[in-house]
């Protein structure tokens, strides 16, 4: 794929880097090899890098006097075999249970989507997708992936609730809320692992370019591992891709 990145001045001490404005595990490959070389090469210890699923923000702590002779820098930035980010992903598998308590959206999800709610949950936890970046709130994924039956706009009135763990999907995307917190997307079902803890590190143990399957439990299951999780005896640990 070819394309031509966009740099500009984001404001006075930050400097944003775009890529085309789609999904695309190849262009994350290049992002996340951009910003792992800005951090290893480009005066690590005076800036920092974050990615979005299209866009690298790179934050200086001083002002940017030059512009021009920032951007000029960054462009002039060469790639060795050593910069590239280690290939090998994890996959996290993610229990989710589908009950009508926890996928408060799942029921007129699958009615928008001419489905049945049990073809909803099928593709739904097939799919494997990758994390394309970490934001919104503390320890949200924003998943791609998705399988383009179950793609569906976002909804017109955001939900002003929206449970700790709930699975949603929004467009293209689906994600999981890591606290309580207003959303939009459409609510299919629930988790109990926690995706953020600040007592823990690190405080998320996911990172872009990873991969995560969900798989579904019963409610009873749930319940279960929700008190494991809540005594500190449920362990999330990834398997490693080739």
């Amino acid at each position: 794929m070819e394309y031509e990145l966009k740099f500009s001045r984001y404001n006075e001490h930050s400097i944003l880097i775009e890529w085309p404005a789609i999904m695309d595990e190849n262009m994350l490959k290049d992002i996340l090899n951009f910003k792992n070389i800005i951090e290893k090469k480009y005066i690590k210890q005076k800036v920092e890098v974050i990615n979005a699923f299209n866009s690298i923000l790179v934050i200086y702590n001083y002002t940017i006097d030059n512009i021009n002779d920032e951007i000029f820098r960054l462009k002039a930035l060469k790639f060795t075999e050593d910069d590239l980010v280690d290939s090998k992903s994890k996959l996290w598998k993610i229990p989710v249970c589908y009950d009508d308590e926890f996928g408060m959206d799942l029921n007129e999800f699958s009615k928008q989507k001419q489905l049945s709610e049990t073809e909803v949950i099928e593709l739904h936890s097939t799919a494997i997708y990758t994390i394309f970046f970490i934001g919104f709130l503390p320890g949200f994924l924003y998943l791609g992936g998705l399988d383009k039956k179950l793609h569906l706009d976002r909804k017109s009135t955001p939900n002003l609730d929206v449970k700790k763990g709930a699975v949603g999907i929004g467009g293209n995307q689906t994600g999981i809320y890591p606290q309580n917190s207003p959303g939009g997307w459409h609510i299919i079902g629930n988790t109990p692992v926690d995706f953020f803890n600040p007592k823990t590190n690190p405080p998320c143990v996911f990172n872009a370019g990873d991969q995560l399957k969900f798989y579904p439990i019963s409610k009873s299951e749930f319940l279960d591992l929700e008190q494991d999780v809540k005594h500190g005896c449920f362990q999330l640990k990834p398997l490693q891709n080739a």
